[in-house]
């Protein structure tokens, strides 16, 4: 397919699926993802990472992976910046020209590992290198009492959680809450997480899949086997300067508003229905998902759990949601506009 200089259509992927020993079913029964029979525990809805790539199921492109689309639209995918930004020349050269984010549904029927990602230089030694992870959480629905850990509590350094690793008392050492539906999430690189068991959680995170285990609650995979642990790495990555992390209250309106989170990864903010708007017309690549009732994207009709990125448009794509929906909005903001970190 040639390139056109006209704006991109509002493209939806088909999501890729991943079955680890903590899924359970409610993509299928709750998000309506063909996910077929069984436990499934992630659905991949916008991924450009090695072989795992999203592919355009409606209109024009269809058919086409996101690494395609990249690779033939540029910056007319997702704008002259970031387009800017994911080929520099001081990215390893593997990691060039790679979707900068990865969005993901989480069914976490049993509590996942403790575990920690590295940041962007850290991951850039590692061989074959790899990108920083940075993520955030968005509590689709949860049961009654699940639990969050999130940071380390005051006054933990790298000896004493090395000697809590050891004893089996990991847990005495991390940050925990109940959260509530709504509820959001913001996991720097380095922060030790994990998600408790009855939670459905949509993730925004930087494509990287670098993952240091330090506690797995003694579970063993199906063969019997206790999954590895990764302990030296993530002592190495862990910032036990971070302490406790919270969850960030719902501040949503129909006329948008500061973003719940914002850092130079990427930007997340609510919109609760009824919207009439237009969104994608900065030179920037936006993501549109239903938490709650049902949108239309342009021609595209969005019920729960659905995803939608929209290229860059100047005249913007037309949105309108239900009463009763949830939106929520995510892109990649410009320096200039985030601010700093407070430590």
């Amino acid at each position: 397919m040639l390139p056109t200089t006209l704006p991109l259509e509002p493209l939806v992927f088909q999501p890729v699926f991943k079955d680890y020993l903590w899924g359970g079913e409610r993509l299928s029964t709750q998000l309506a993802k063909p996910t077929g029979p069984g436990t499934w525990a992630e659905s991949w809805e916008i991924v450009d990472w090695n072989q795992d790539q999203s592919r355009v199921t409606v209109g024009s492109l269809s058919g086409l992976t996101l690494r395609e689309l990249l690779s033939t639209y540029q910056s007319q995918l997702v704008g002259d910046e970031i387009w800017t930004q994911i080929t520099d020349p001081k990215i390893p050269p593997q990691l060039r020209g790679r979707f900068p984010l990865l969005i993901k549904f989480l069914d976490a029927k049993q509590q996942l590992s403790v575990q920690v990602h590295p940041n962007d230089h850290q991951a850039a030694e590692l061989d074959p290198p790899d990108l920083g992870k940075t993520e955030a959480w968005y509590v689709v629905d949860a049961e009654p009492n699940s639990i969050i850990f999130a940071g380390l509590k005051l006054g933990v350094t790298a000896e004493s959680f090395r000697d809590a690793i050891t004893k089996e008392t990991v847990e005495n050492c991390l940050n925990s809450f109940v959260p509530k539906p709504g509820d959001c999430v913001f996991i720097p690189a380095g922060t030790q997480h994990a998600l408790g068991a009855g939670l459905l959680i949509l993730e925004v995170q930087q494509t990287s899949n670098t993952t240091y285990r330090v506690y797995d609650w003694n579970r063993r995979d199906a063969r019997g086997n206790l999954r590895p642990l990764h302990i030296d790495q993530a002592i190495e990555v862990t910032n036990f300067s971070t302490g406790p992390v919270n969850p960030i209250a719902a501040t949503i309106s129909n006329d948008g508003g500061w973003p719940r989170v914002i850092c130079e990864k990427f930007a997340i903010r609510d919109w609760k229905g009824p919207i009439q708007r237009s969104f994608g017309m900065e030179d920037r690549f936006q993501i549109l998902v239903v938490t709650l009732g049902a949108a239309t994207v342009g021609n595209v009709k969005m019920s729960l759990g659905q995803t939608v990125l929209l290229p860059p448009n100047p005249i913007g794509y037309p949105v309108a949601t239900s009463d009763d929906s949830l939106l929520l909005e995510i892109w990649i903001p410009q320096k200039s506009s985030v601010p700093p970190r407070i430590s």
